[in-house]
């Protein structure tokens, strides 16, 4: 009688266990606030297609966009960081080299 006790109680235990895990996994989810759109896109690396000089294109995520460098001339192949989003345009610096 105490052995099936044993196992019936160390199985209740495991399924409150699981079930609270679950449960803050959940909570978890709710409280994160989900970026989309031009707030998701400030601090992200796009590559440089066209000379920005102050102006021109870069690439990110499959995407061309009209950008503006904050530190003057950067050349096609760099990587800059977006800084902002005003319209459909990209504000950017000069990624520092590591």
């Amino acid at each position: 009688m105490t052995f099936l006790s044993f196992w019936l109680l160390a199985l209740l235990i495991i399924v409150v266990g699981l079930i609270t895990l679950v449960i803050i996994l959940i909570m978890r989810t709710y409280r994160r606030q989900a970026t989309t759109g031009k707030e998701d896109l400030k601090g992200k690396i796009a590559i440089v297609r066209e000379p920005l000089d102050p102006e021109g294109l870069v690439f990110y995520q499959g995407d061309l966009w009209t950008a503006l460098s904050n530190s003057g001339r950067v050349e096609p192949g760099e990587e800059v960081m977006i800084t902002e989003v005003k319209g459909l345009k990209l504000l950017v610096t000069k990624k520092a080299k590591e």
